[in-house]
Parts: structure tokens; sequence; C-alpha cells
């Protein structure tokens, strides 16, 4: 018997978006990110917004929008995502509305009418019977890359291809678990990390070193991070160094007193990974444009 059509067997990650599935062959992941709704809205609020994976920019778009499909209604059961891919030199972070599992598909080709539209690769039959299409993750880089105007990195950015080699951040926390951890997280996003115990030694190390984005938590001793947010918007030397002031403190009373100082941004523990990577890559992202 001779099949119309040559079969492929391919491992993929199944995703949806708005009320479709759609299935990504896993060769062209680079990595992926869970996220909650309120995150992703975060993210997903500001234009030209980048996420940092591997010591590398990722331009964030939504999928479900460079596919032309309607924007979800948030379900608390759902699982968004970025979803990191490379191709042609570019680097994309699509946002998706929920990833539905991994699993080896069989690839079938398309008729000629669905076959012909720009990123869709092929079609796969599951094992309950929903047809997902295949997406072309490089046709659909390329489209994106050509609406945003991105550059190719590796041909005309060779040495600044990746953001975060000269990020330096200062983490200023009274618990050496919390440095060592959080250190950790950053250097392995390439970003060169100063630390102190608190306020006190903090400002030495400014007479030393100018960090891109500060990490303050509230409770230390000799000085608090309150104190010390305070010295730094009122020193015309260290007055623009971002601030995020992470702490267990989540009270409207703590923030407002945060904001009142000058903080720019405000997290809560215990928080996600993810939380702390989008909020500093936010705060660079928003230098960056300032500047």
């Amino acid at each position: 018997i001779r099949l119309p059509f040559t079969l492929a067997i391919s491992q993929a990650l199944l995703i949806g978006i708005a009320s479709d599935l759609y299935a990504i062959p896993l060769g062209s992941v680079e990595g992926v990110a869970r996220m909650t709704y309120e995150q992703a809205d975060e993210i997903m609020s500001y234009e030209d917004m980048t996420y940092q994976y591997g010591g590398e920019d990722y331009q964030v778009t939504s999928l479900g929008k460079v596919l032309g499909r309607p924007v979800a209604k948030h379900d608390e059961d759902s699982k968004p995502a970025i979803i990191l891919v490379k191709a042609g030199g570019h680097r994309i972070a699509f946002y998706i509305d929920e990833i539905t599992g991994r699993r080896e598909i069989v690839v079938k080709p398309l008729g000629t009418q669905v076959g012909s539209i720009n990123g869709i690769a092929g079609g796969t039959i599951l094992g309950d019977g929903r047809v997902a299409l295949i997406l072309d993750i490089p046709a659909l880089v390329r489209m994106v890359a050509a609406v945003h105007g991105l550059p190719e990195v590796h041909k005309e950015q060779p040495v600044e291809s990746s953001q975060s080699i000269n990020v330096r951040i200062m983490v200023v926390d009274d618990s050496i678990t919390v440095r060592r951890v959080t250190t950790r997280l950053l250097e392995r996003h390439d970003m060169e990390v100063v630390t102190a115990k608190d306020g006190v030694e903090a400002i030495a190390l400014l007479e030393e070193t100018m960090p891109d984005v500060m990490l303050l938590d509230i409770e230390m001793p000799r000085m608090d991070g309150y104190e010390l947010a305070t010295h730094i918007k009122n020193d015309e030397r260290y007055k623009n160094i971002p601030i995020l002031m992470i702490t267990s403190r989540t009270g409207e009373k703590h923030r407002e007193r945060a904001e009142a100082i000058g903080v720019e941004h405000y997290l809560g523990k215990p928080y996600q990974e993810v939380d702390l990577l989008m909020q500093v890559n936010k705060m660079l992202a928003e230098k960056r444009d300032y500047h």
C-alpha cells in the first residue's frame, strides 16, 4: 500500500491558544517559563519587552496575536507560559495561553488551502481524536522579526548579543541564604552580582561600584531597606539606580511607604524565580528606555 504522503514522527510540545490546539516541535524550543496570569498580564503590558534566558535577550510577543487568534479569557486552571525559540539569528519569547502536554506526534501534510498559510508546517491527529496544527517556528520568527525590525543577532551584533554581559545587580539582604540563592539565580543568567548584608555595607559598596539595579530587603540590622532607599534617592550620584524592594511585608502601608521614598518596584516573599527575573528584566528595559 502506497500512502499519498510521507509520515514523520516527532516529539512536540502541545499548547493552547484561545480554543485552538497547536504543536511545536521540541527541536525548535530552547526553553519554557511558566507563569501566573498576573505575571503574564504584566509582561505583555509592555511593548518591546524582552525576557532574559541563558544570558540572552528574547523579544516577547503573543503567539496568539501572530497567528491572528483572539485573546483568551483568563482561566484559573490554565497555565500560561512563554516559549523561547531561536531561528535565523533572532530570539523570540512567544507568550501562550497554556501548555497542555508533551508527546510524540505523527506529522501529516495539510491540504493546499491550509498548507499555504504562513507559519503552519502540518497537522497531527491526537489519540483522543483532536486535531492540532503544527507550527513552523522559523517562519513565525521571521514574521515577528520583520514586524519589530529586529536585527540578526549573530551577524550584526556578535559582541553585544547578550544585554546581560554588562549588567550588575546589587543584592542587599541580611540573610546569607537569600544572598546566595539570589546570586546563583542571577549569575545563571549571566548577570554580575555584588552583595551586602545591610544598608551600611551597601553604601560602602556604592563608593566602589555602580549597580544597574538594586534588590533590597526591608528588615536589616544597622540600616534597614527604607533607610537605605531614602539615602539612595536623596543622593544625586545614586538616585537614578532602580530599586526593587523584596520583602515579606506585603501590606499596603509598607508598599505606600516604599513608593513615597521613590522605590520603583515591590515584590513580596515568597516568590518564584520567574517573578524576580521578570521584575529585573523590566527594570533594565525601563532604564534603557529612559536613557
